[in-house]
């Protein structure tokens, strides 16, 4: 006897209808990761930007950065400003506080090398007891682009001169400073504001605000700079 005949089987929908399901599943679930794929390059291509309040008022918006990533121009505006303010001081602003507001945008191994070069950076220019009229202030000239030698690092090099004034040399004493400047990136700013605030412990707090630090300076002609201090500026 049989169970099923064969107009039966030629006539029985099951079989159809399983393999169509299947395959309207197998459809379904490639236009999905179709969808998510497109939607994920979407999404970096229209990622919304942020909206920053500038101190002076001003909004601007701005693009999602990694956390290491820093635009070329913030990397040599924090190098060059930094060493700015590190080696320019007077009698009204004496180079130890600078140094201990300045060292603040250092990284640690590094600050014990940098304020002894910084010392003996003119025989003449007292670090500890400066001479009243005396001043010094460094003068760049030029700062290259950032080169990118690691995952949030960055070589720069600066071109300067530090001049030496003294309450009996007005024409000043020209010294010359051209250094390679390595650069990292941090998670937190380094720098603190404390209440009624000097302007130099605001700039610093700004400048800090980058979330970068100096790791490293050697002499411009170095052709072995790395993230070693005990090879810095030779």
């Amino acid at each position: 006897m049989q169970i099923l005949k064969p107009e039966n089987r030629k006539n029985n929908p099951l079989p159809l209808l399983a393999v169509g399901t299947f395959g309207l599943n197998v459809f379904t679930l490639l236009l999905l990761l179709f969808n998510g794929s497109m939607l994920q390059q979407l999404g970096r291509q229209l990622t919304p930007q942020s909206l920053v309040q500038l101190v002076d008022g001003r909004t601007i918006t701005v693009d999602p950065e990694p956390n290491l990533e820093r635009q070329p121009e913030a990397i040599r505006r924090f190098a060059g400003e930094t060493m700015s303010l590190m080696l320019t001081w007077s009698d009204q602003q004496l180079p130890t506080q600078v140094w201990e507001i300045t060292s603040q945008l250092v990284a640690d191994n590094f600050k014990q090398k940098l304020k002894s070069e910084i010392t003996n950076l003119n025989p003449d220019s007292q670090f500890e007891n400066v001479n009243r009229g005396s001043e010094n202030v460094l003068v760049i000239q030029k700062i290259s682009q950032p080169t990118k030698i690691g995952e949030g690092q960055w070589k720069v090099e600066m071109f300067a001169n530090q001049l030496v004034f003294s309450g009996y040399d007005r024409l000043g004493k020209s010294t010359s400073f051209n250094k390679q400047i390595l650069v990292r990136a941090i998670d937190e700013p380094a720098t603190s504001l404390p209440n009624a605030a000097l302007p130099l412990q605001f700039a610093a707090y700004r400048l800090g605000e980058a979330r970068l630090e100096i790791y490293n300076v050697c002499n411009i002609k170095d052709k072995n700079c790395s993230g070693n201090p005990n090879q810095a500026l030779p």
